[in-house]
Formats: structure tokens, C-alpha cells, sequence
């Protein structure tokens, strides 16, 4: 087990889906995997690990943010061999190019964040995905039917701000919607030579405050979960 996560060696799998809410983790398991088992609830953040068609996959939470997110993605790396982490979650649109429900696969991540410079002396402030991950979740849209739209996103510290105009960094790398984690994920599996994708469903329009209901996300997220699902098989 590691410091945040109770799971003895040998309950993680090799792949990770990692959504923000442990909730959203318990729904996957239970709706999706097979043979699933609870294997860390330390700070009622959960992790199972089941079959998905045969395959061994663990699914769990990763909480908010670049600290939560860094220090789970890490210990997954470090202490449970994981090779590769598929975080899926929701963002906010930036522009009405994109419409509630769109799924995007992440090509970079632009933060001002110093995560990246502070815990592993990587300069710069736009991050790629790591590893093939990312080409197999297009492939694997490509054989769904599914628009995974390419496109890189903006990674914040912040959720709610005074200025209400799109940041200037999001403006500079033309990142079309905003999250909280990817640029921290990319990070860790940068520094530590490890796979890192980042599947995201639009829950919000920003420019016109639209946005899924809490009735409707479960639908919503649905061919986002599936997509990750069926991308790891091939991983």
C-alpha cells in the first residue's frame, strides 16, 4: 500500500481509468467491470479493480485539482507499477464551436500552473499527452462511431475567477475548453516515463452558461466511459 492508498501490490491493474469523483468510480464498477472489488477507500477515495471483457482494469478517483490528482497519479505510478492512467472527466467549453456532450481527446495541456516546474523541473506551460494512449482512444472513437474531437485544453488552478474573459494562455495554444488535472497527469507520467490520456465529455458552455443537468450526466458521460473502457483493452 502507499501513503493515500490502501490497495495491497497486486490489486492495482497496469491501466487506470481515473475520473475526479469517487462516486463516478463506484458507478463505473459497478455498471461496467466484472468480477470488481473494492480495493482503497482511504479518505473515502475509491478503487476497484474488475474485468472488463477479461481484461484486468482498476478504476478510481483522483479528487480536484493538480495537488490531488498529482499525488494519486504518482503513487499509482510508483508504488503499483501502473503503466498507463486514462483520466475521463467533464470540462467547460470556452467557445460555442463546441456543444454539451462533445467528447474531447486531449492533445496538450496549457496551465500557468508551477506544478510541473516545482515538483520535476519540467519548464514550460503546455504539456502533451504521454505515450500511444492518446492515438489508440482516436482509433477506438474511429471504431465506436464516436466524434472524439482533438484539441488541446486549459488546465487551471482556478474555478471561479473575477475576470470573466477567457485567460490569456488559453487564448495563446487555442485550448477550446478548461479543466483541472491533465497538465498535473502529463506531468508525472512525463517525468516518470509512463502513458497518460486525458478523455474529457463538455458539461458546460461557458459563453452561454449552458449546461448539463446532474439528471442528464449519467447519460451524458456514458459514451465517454465506454470509449476508456473499450481503449484499454487494446493497451
Amino acid at each position: 500500500m502507499s501513503i493515500h492508498i490502501s490497495a495491497k501490490k497486486g490489486e492495482i491493474a497496469k491501466v487506470v481509468l481515473q475520473p475526479g469523483d469517487p462516486l463516478r468510480a463506484q458507478y463505473i464498477a459497478e455498471n461496467y467491470l466484472e468480477n470488481v472489488k473494492l480495493v482503497s477507500k482511504t479518505r473515502n477515495i475509491f478503487y476497484y479493480t474488475g474485468l472488463y471483457k477479461g481484461k484486468e482494469i482498476t478504476v478510481g478517483a483522483s479528487g480536484m485539482g493538480f495537488p490531488s490528482i498529482g499525488i494519486y497519479s504518482y503513487e499509482l505510478f510508483t508504488e503499483y507499477d501502473v503503466d498507463t492512467i486514462i483520466r475521463i472527466g467533464t470540462c467547460g467549453a470556452y467557445t460555442t464551436d463546441l456543444q454539451l456532450f462533445d467528447i474531447l481527446n486531449v492533445k496538450n495541456a496549457a496551465s500557468e500552473s508551477t506544478y510541473a516546474k516545482y515538483a520535476w523541473e519540467i519548464e514550460g506551460d503546455i504539456l502533451p499527452h504521454q505515450g500511444s494512449t492518446y492515438n489508440i482512444i482516436n482509433e477506438t472513437a474511429k471504431e465506436l462511431s464516436l466524434n472524439a474531437k482533438e484539441t488541446n485544453i486549459h488546465s487551471s488552478d482556478i474555478f471561479y475567477r473575477k475576470n470573466p474573459d477567457i485567460p490569456a494562455i488559453a487564448t495563446q495554444y487555442n485550448c477550446s475548453a478548461v479543466e483541472m488535472e491533465a497538465f498535473g497527469l502529463f506531468a508525472n507520467a512525463q517525468h516518470l516515463g509512463k502513458n497518460a490520456a486525458t478523455i474529457l465529455t463538455v458539461s458546460d458552455i461557458i459563453p452561454t452558461h449552458e449546461n448539463i443537468s446532474s439528471d442528464e450526466r449519467e447519460k451524458a458521460l456514458k459514451p465517454m466511459i465506454q470509449l476508456a473502457l473499450e481503449s484499454a483493452l487494446k493497451i
